[in-house]
């Protein structure tokens, strides 16, 4: 449909009254209800663009005065920008390629993979542009109204067929099945556990809580919807598929269900690459997150991990959103040494020598014997901790404590909220 077409659409729905009926706030409020409606039941882009949509304005007075636009937390809902980008130049999707996204918020990781499959010397030929526009790109979201922004958001970019490929489910609720994808780039939900536990119908342990869910294709049951992410993304994936997720530390250190999913990910997949992040990068600040790079592979008897590549980009790294933002240039080291090209030539920058190399290699026989099989791995010398003249100026830790104090009351509101929605 064409943008003219959804226009013409909506000015249908929506000039049913005349300016005589109209007139007067409630009247239109009401119009706007059922234009909302009817455009919901629309099919196609349309339809999901205005799903579920709301007048969210009670007064209907305030529906003849323009609002302010408002800034209210909407920054949890996404990832950095210049990180996308340098995730994209690493994994480089191919024209051809199938690229998903289940946690897909307002769809930065697909747009930015759509701009670099678009952007192929001497141009696309006709199959591949229509497979670009209508089949390359899927995304999932449990929040409606980040979908409707994500539908919209790919269709003013000219993305999408008659069917959006957006959907809007709970993504751990069902098994993968046979419609697997070249490559998946996400940055699943952090912070608030699963509402339900994820089972392994055959572990044989008894429900937790009253709403479970039976996957046979996940190796481990836990509550942790982090873990769960990275079961059902490395389901989603294609033999050779290709997959770079953003995780909390957690997913790399945890014990229980989180040692059992990091060994069968180095057995089943070949986990080679793990991007420490820099703390200040997210909106909810002191997040401590990594990017994991791996690539599905067919059954096989011996573990397909031979050696993981890390990348500490946290040590020694001071940023925040305000005073030292995160740029596209500051991944540029990494990039070079992730070797997109050929991951055969990697070379450490890390040595005897040169202790500071942010660079470095384990071997699956050292990382298998680390206790739980952890793979929160850091070798730097944190410089804070041995010589205060290297501090940042007091102006930026004092911008730290602050944005980590505003986390701290998101992370209560959070509580409160849940609280609140047990006790209803």
């Amino acid at each position: 449909m064409s943008a003219s077409e959804i226009v013409n659409k909506v000015w249908n729905y929506a000039h049913v009254l005349s300016d005589d009926e109209v007139g007067y706030g409630d009247d239109l409020e009401i119009q706007c209800r059922h234009t909302l409606e009817g455009l919901g039941k629309e099919g196609g882009m349309l339809g999901t663009i205005f799903r579920k949509a709301q007048n969210k304005i009670q007064d209907p007075a305030k529906l003849e005065r323009n609002a302010q636009d408002v800034k209210d937390g909407a920054g949890q809902y996404f990832t950095p920008r210049p990180l996308i980008k340098a995730m994209v130049q690493v994994m480089q999707p191919k024209v051809t390629d199938i690229v998903a996204d289940p946690a897909c918020g307002t769809g930065g990781f697909l747009l930015a993979a759509h701009d670099y499959m678009a952007d192929q010397a001497g141009g696309l030929s006709k199959k591949e542009s229509r497979h670009l526009k209508e089949n390359a790109l899927r995304g999932n979201d449990i929040v409606d109204g980040v979908v409707r922004l994500c539908a919209m958001n790919l269709y003013l970019h000219g993305i999408g067929g008659d069917e959006c490929p957006i959907t809007s489910t709970d993504a751990l609720a069902k098994e993968v099945g046979d419609d697997r994808v070249d490559m998946v780039l996400a940055n699943p939900p952090f912070g608030k556990k699963s509402s339900i536990t994820v089972i392994n119908e055959k572990s044989g342990k008894k429900e937790q809580e009253k709403l479970t869910i039976e996957r046979e294709d996940f190796w481990a049951t836990t509550s942790n919807k982090q873990l769960n992410f990275v079961q059902h993304i490395a389901n989603m994936l294609k033999i050779d598929g290709k997959a770079a997720v953003v995780v909390p530390d957690n997913v790399l250190f945890e014990g229980g269900a989180g040692e059992t999913v990091r060994k069968r990910l180095m057995e089943s997949c070949e986990l080679h690459t793990i991007l420490r992040l820099p703390t200040g990068i997210f909106y909810a600040q002191g997040v401590k997150a990594n990017v994991i790079f791996f690539d599905a592979k067919p059954a096989s008897k011996n573990a397909w991990t031979r050696k993981i590549w890390f990348y500490d980009f946290r040590t020694n790294v001071h940023m925040t959103l305000k005073t030292k933002s995160l740029v596209l240039s500051d991944f540029d080291e990494f990039i070079v040494c992730y070797k997109p090209d050929n991951r055969s030539k990697r070379k450490p920058t890390w040595t005897k020598d040169n202790p500071a190399g942010r660079w470095r290699e384990f071997s699956y026989e050292e990382i298998i014997a680390r206790d739980k099989t952890n793979l929160d791995i850091f070798w730097l010398k944190d410089e804070s901790l041995e010589d205060t003249d290297n501090l940042p100026p007091p102006h930026v830790l004092a911008a730290e404590r602050v944005e980590q104090l505003q986390a701290a009351l998101e992370e209560f509101k959070m509580v409160e909220e849940s609280l609140a929605t047990t006790e209803n």
